[in-house]
């Protein structure tokens, strides 16, 4: 695929390519979550894994609460707090209760679902010190909805995230990653993706959005709701920084992990797997071996690189004997053809 292929495709595919791309990488990275760099080199090669293995191949919890996700937003009445909330709420406690939540799931997803099926308020429930990157691996929805305008992607973006992580770096990079996903979809380069996310980071820092969030905010230590969300924006612009670091310095096909986190945060998951997308932005297949292929938390390391290659890139991106291939191919279609 040449540097010219994300100007050339249609926009039609980009939303299954996106979503196809998450499972893709959840499931190369599934194996390989637990294992140091050169236990994955010796078992797949230096490459990492580039094949899809079981019939169907197994996703984890990062696909799965994807789906919740996207099928809440699929159904709700009205993009808003009071009509999203209940479906995401309910999309939750439903994958919590699944006999297929066997897949390693987070503890504070799981924290969170054992709140919210008390019926709490949300900004009860939430684990108010997670960053953890559960909040914005199952984002990707959020910038595929063709009718949401820029204040809806990141209120929803946010809602989604504080349902379970209620750190401000969660919600900020959970609206990041929202919002790299809608850019790519139009069209947007992905080399020009990091300048762009630096100057969303500038203009959000001290925007907290009471009408999605409400009393969030009201922790012991936070005196504004805009000192509370502008330590969220600050630590995903130390994470860019990282990110431009490693960019500048080039691919030496080492650990992508080394320089941007090993993404079992919300802002390193972000970065690494944008690196990961930026480094085979001409192999899709390799940036979501390049995510699996890493020492941290490589499901969502790579399944954030293929949602970013696959919005860019479409379908496209994707060997066409994959799509029958992968778990949940049936509700990634069903979603992926409402929102083309």
């Amino acid at each position: 695929m040449d540097g010219t292929a994300a100007g050339d495709t249609a926009a039609g595919g980009r939303a299954s390519g996106c979503l196809f791309g998450l499972a893709y990488g959840d499931a190369l990275g599934k194996p390989t979550e637990f294992l140091t760099v050169a236990e994955i080199h010796h078992r797949y090669g230096l490459a990492g894994p580039r094949e899809l293995v079981g019939e169907p191949a197994l996703v984890t919890d990062d696909t799965q609460m994807t789906l919740a996700v996207g099928w809440a937003l699929h159904d709700a009445p009205a993009a808003t707090p009071d009509g999203l909330e209940p479906l995401l709420r309910a999309r939750f406690l439903a994958w919590a209760a699944s006999p297929d939540n066997n897949r390693a799931p987070g503890m504070t997803c799981l924290r969170a679902c054992g709140e919210l099926a008390t019926g709490v308020a949300w900004q009860q429930a939430t684990v108010a010190g997670s960053k953890g990157c559960g909040a914005n691996m199952r984002v990707a929805p959020v910038g595929l909805v063709d009718a949401y305008d820029d204040d809806t992607v990141a209120g929803v973006a946010q809602l989604q995230a504080g349902l379970t992580h209620g750190h401000p770096t969660a919600l900020a990079a959970s609206e990041l990653t929202a919002v790299a996903v809608r850019l790519l979809r139009a069209g947007t380069p992905l080399p020009a993706l990091p300048g762009l996310l630096r100057e969303h980071c500038r203009g959000q820092r001290e925007v907290y959005r009471d009408d999605w969030l409400g009393p969030l905010w009201q922790r012991p230590g936070m005196d504004s709701p805009a000192g509370f969300i502008s330590r969220g924006w600050d630590e995903c612009l130390d994470v860019l920084d990282r990110l431009d670091a490693a960019l500048a310095a080039g691919d030496d096909g080492g650990d992508a992990c080394r320089v941007t986190g090993e993404g079992w945060i919300a802002e390193e998951s972000l970065a690494t797997g944008l690196l990961c997308a930026l480094w085979h932005a001409d192999d899709p297949v390799g940036g979501l071996a390049r995510g699996a292929a890493t020492s941290g938390d490589s499901d969502s390391i790579a399944c954030l690189a293929g949602a970013f290659l696959g919005a860019a890139y479409a379908t496209a991106a994707w060997p066409t004997t994959w799509p029958d291939r992968i778990e949940y191919a049936d509700q990634l279609h069903a979603l992926g053809r409402a929102w083309d």
